[in-house]
C-alpha cells in the first residue's frame, strides 16, 4: 500500500482489496472489457493509404483477456454512493437496469474506433447525457499516453465533479495508470486506487505523486498572494 496526499493506493486484485475498504463517495472507473484489446488491433500494419502513417500499436499485457466477474460489480455498488461504469454496454448483462446513462462522444475522425462511449451509472436521474471531448481512439490528445486505454484528465474530472460534497472520496478498483487519481487529486478529493499490475501501479504512483506536488505548489502561491495582499 502506498499514501500519497489524499490518495491511497493498493497493489493487487480489487477482489482480494475490496473487503478491507470502507464505503466511499462514488466508484468511477474504467474496468478491462474482456475483448482483448490488450493485444492491440487485429491484423499488421498501419492506418493510411499504404499502411505505413501510424503504426498499429501492439501490447504484450493481458490486462483485457477477462471481464470482471459480477460479484466485483456487486460490491462496488454496495459500497458507494453512486457508480460510474465506463463500457456499461460489455457488462450490461451483469449490472442492475440503470435510468441514467452518460455518453462520452469522442468526435471521432478515425472509422477504425467507436464514435461514443458509453458510461453506466446507478444515478436516480431518469436520462442520457452526453459529454463531449474529443480523443481519437488510441491516439488520444494529451501529451503522453502511458496505458493503451487511458482516458483524459479533463474528462474524468467533468465526471467526478458530478458528485459535489468537498472532499469525496473516490475508488478507482481498476486504476490502470492512475487518471482518475490524478482527476480527484486535481478537484481536491480524496482517492483510492487498486491496480494489479506493477508497472501501472507504479506509473499510478508517480502520476498521482505529481498531482499532489502540484497541488501543494499551487496552494503556496495563492497563500503567498494572499500573504501579499493582506500586506498591501
Amino acid at each position: 500500500m502506498e499514501v500519497i496526499g489524499d490518495a491511497t493506493l493498493y497493489l493487487g486484485d480489487c477482489l482480494d482489496i475490496l473487503p478491507e475498504i470502507d464505503f466511499v463517495d462514488a466508484v468511477v472507473t474504467d474496468p478491462p472489457y474482456g475483448i482483448k484489446m490488450d493485444k492491440g488491433f487485429n491484423g499488421s500494419g498501419g492506418f493510411g493509404g499504404s499502411g505505413k502513417a501510424i503504426n498499429r500499436r501492439k501490447y504484450n499485457d493481458c490486462w483485457d483477456d477477462v471481464r470482471p466477474e459480477k460479484k466485483i460489480f456487486d460490491i462496488l455498488i454496495n459500497k458507494s454512493k453512486v457508480s460510474y461504469i465506463f463500457g456499461g454496454n460489455y457488462f450490461a448483462d451483469i449490472l442492475p437496469n440503470s435510468t441514467h446513462w452518460i455518453v462520452w462522444d469522442k468526435l471521432n475522425t478515425m472509422p477504425t474506433f467507436g464514435d461514443c462511449e458509453l458510461i453506466w451509472t446507478n444515478c436516480d436521474k431518469k436520462s442520457v447525457k452526453k459529454i463531449t471531448y474529443e480523443y481519437n481512439g488510441l491516439i488520444g490528445k494529451e501529451d503522453k499516453r502511458v496505458h493503451p486505454t487511458q482516458k483524459p484528465v479533463e474528462l474524468m474530472q467533468r465526471i467526478i465533479q458530478t458528485v459535489s460534497k468537498d472532499k469525496t472520496l473516490v475508488l478507482d478498483p481498476f486504476m490502470g495508470s492512475g487518471t482518475t487519481g490524478v482527476a480527484s487529486i486535481n478537484l481536491g478529493k480524496k482517492f483510492i486506487g487498486i491496480e494489479r499490475e506493477q508497472k501501472y501501479f507504479d506509473i499510478a504512483c508517480k502520476r498521482i505523486e505529481q498531482a499532489e506536488r502540484q497541488g501543494d505548489l499551487f496552494m503556496q502561491k495563492n497563500n503567498h498572494e494572499q500573504l501579499n495582499l493582506n500586506l498591501t
